[in-house]
């Protein structure tokens, strides 16, 4: 489970399992280190909790050692804080003409400070549904999210391709679940729920669920919504549609430890982020997840030269992602599946016709996200299929 010498690894499970290490935002912390497989850490809290062996294997779980990213490592580098504020926060846009907010350099870390809420932070607790669903209203052609943005790479070049690395996201106090009336079409029932309704929720930071109700407890999963560049061409687009540009890809995994890698296709790549996520389902079928807020969210960038690839892809520490969007969700799937055939015949060194196969008996592909325009596939390449040695030398960029 982590990146040290076997001597080291007891004392530092020893020490994870303590009560002060078995807080929530300490599991996160620790889940971002290097060293550390965070995924691994989260399972084996787990089956603590519980009160079973704490060394217990998961099915999941990476092999000790191993990183959330089998790509090289890059050293932490400058932190540039991005407050959230009305010269650097637009309601639903990514836009290529925005002057960058800042110009960094690989390696360096991002920290955005106290993010907004959708609609320019006009998302708070008493807000009600139908105020919500004139909001959307009054803004055509633009997305619901606060888009922060946009930051410039150096060096960074179409051709290339941006890692970029979840380090901390820290959520505000509440988020809300909401889906619109019918009329707006928005989720994918929109028919059959005439009304507007909108539900928030109490959320600490430093716990590892949030009530749904006295009964039920979700598991506090806090990642960006939307994250990528600017888009091909010059003219800006709505947030909801996610596209080979990243933008509103609502994929649950991009949690503490994971990292996204997402294609450049301007001069400086022009990184833009917004739509906090507290927690989300698969297929994000009535339109929300928990929407929240970050009090601060840390994303390290790696810049990739020459990769060249077309879609974005993301990692966790068990598996490879390939994504996959557009308005025809079988045309997303052939997409993500054409994205993991790609990977495996390139990174895996498999023929085509073996990485078709292996595709169909070891890749699940799911639904991202079902409601924003644009349908989302992800293909989950699970890591624990491939040998040790073999698995080592395969990585996204």
């Amino acid at each position: 489970m982590f990146g040290c010498s076997d001597d080291a690894a007891p004392a530092r499970l020893d020490r994870a399992t303590t009560a002060h290490e078995a807080s929530a935002a300490r599991r996160r912390e620790l889940a971002a280190a290097d060293g550390i497989d965070g995924e691994s850490l989260a399972q084996h809290y787990d089956v603590w909790r519980s009160g079973d062996d704490p060394l217990a294997s998961t099915p999941d779980a990476s092999p000790p050692g191993e990183a959330s990213s089998t790509s090289a490592p890059v050293p932490l580098g400058r932190e540039h804080r991005i407050p959230s504020d009305a010269q650097t926060v637009v309601q639903g846009l990514f836009d290529p003409g925005r002057p960058p907010l800042a110009t960094i350099d690989s390696g360096d870390v991002i920290v955005y400070e106290n993010t907004w809420t959708h609609f320019l932070n006009r998302l708070q607790p008493g807000v009600g549904a139908a105020e919500l669903s004139a909001l959307r209203r009054e803004n055509p052609g633009r997305g619901v999210h606060s888009i922060i943005g946009p930051i410039a790479v150096r060096g960074a070049m179409p051709g290339d391709v941006l890692q970029l690395r979840m380090l901390r996201l820290e959520t505000i106090d509440f988020g809300a679940n909401f889906h619109n009336d019918g009329a707006l079409g928005t989720g994918v029932l929109h028919d059959e729920f005439e009304a507007g309704r909108v539900r928030y929720f109490e959320i600490d930071p430093h716990d590892a669920f949030v009530a749904f109700n006295d009964r039920i407890r979700l598991a506090l999963r806090p990642f960006q919504g939307t994250l990528g560049v600017a888009p091909p061409g010059d003219t800006a687009v709505s947030s909801v549609a996610p596209g080979a540009f990243g933008g509103n890809i609502d994929l649950r995994e991009l949690t503490v430890g994971a990292s996204l890698f997402v294609p450049v296709f301007h001069p400086g790549g022009l990184i833009f982020t917004g739509d906090s996520h507290a927690l989300q389902g698969d297929g994000e079928v009535n339109i929300t997840a928990i929407e929240t807020a970050m009090r601060e969210a840390r994303v390290q960038v790696i810049l990739h030269q020459q990769v060249d690839w077309s879609w974005p892809f993301a990692e966790t520490s068990t598996h490879w992602i390939a994504l996959g969007s557009d308005a025809n969700l079988h045309e997303a799937l052939r997409i993500a599946l054409r994205q993991t055939i790609a990977f495996l015949q390139r990174r895996a060194q498999l023929s085509r016709d073996d990485a078709y196969s292996l595709a169909s008996l070891a890749v699940d592909f799911r639904f991202t996200q079902i409601v924003n325009v644009a349908a989302g596939v992800h293909a989950m390449i699970p890591k624990a299929i491939f040998a040790p040695d073999y698995r080592r030398t395969i990585a996204i960029a």
